[in-house]
């Protein structure tokens, strides 16, 4: 059985959440499970090792868990992507549109030097807003995104089309 297969049998469909009529995608018997959280992470470690990256930087909240297990992994830092409030230092901030609204996500100023090599960690892709967002403040930064790494994409809503030209890569495609 491929790593894809294996993987996708310990994530669970819940209908009808947080809404009716949604399929969430729920990721915590994979990260309940020792020996496949280890090989999502030395998959992914392998995958950026000789890259030359200098920084993870996690979205909140559950690619804090990806993000700071891979930062470990690869022996470099991590730097969080939040919500407004919760980073108690400066912060640079990108408003982006959700389907019903709009939504704000902060990073510190001074997380990323200019010219950094950073990876964008997250649990899944669906429709882009928020990886393009936090790209944005990568980029706001100075800093340079190799690329969005991914746990799951969700390829029906075509977040990687609205990432333009920054490369993603994600371990499970549905």
């Amino acid at each position: 059985m491929d790593l894809q297969a294996a993987l996708k049998k310990l994530i669970v469909d819940v209908p009808d959440f947080p809404t009716e009529g949604v399929t969430f995608k729920d990721i915590t018997p994979l990260l309940d499970n020792g020996e496949a959280l280890l090989i999502v992470i030395d998959h992914l470690k392998a995958r950026y090792a000789t890259r030359g990256v200098q920084k993870i930087v996690a979205i909140e909240s559950r690619g804090f868990l990806l993000g700071s297990a891979l930062a470990y992994a690869l022996g470099i830092g991590l730097v969080l992507v939040r919500k407004p409030g919760k980073l108690p230092r400066e912060t640079r901030e990108v408003t982006y549109a959700l389907e019903y609204g709009t939504d704000t996500l902060q990073m510190h100023v001074d997380a990323l030097e200019t010219q950094e090599k950073v990876v964008i960690v997250d649990d899944v892709l669906a429709t882009g807003g928020t990886a393009l967002a936090t790209a944005q403040l990568v980029e706001a930064s100075g800093a340079h995104v190799m690329e969005l790494a991914c746990l799951m994409e969700l390829g029906f809503l075509n977040g990687r089309a609205r990432l333009g030209a920054r490369p993603v890569y994600s371990v499970i495609q549905y």
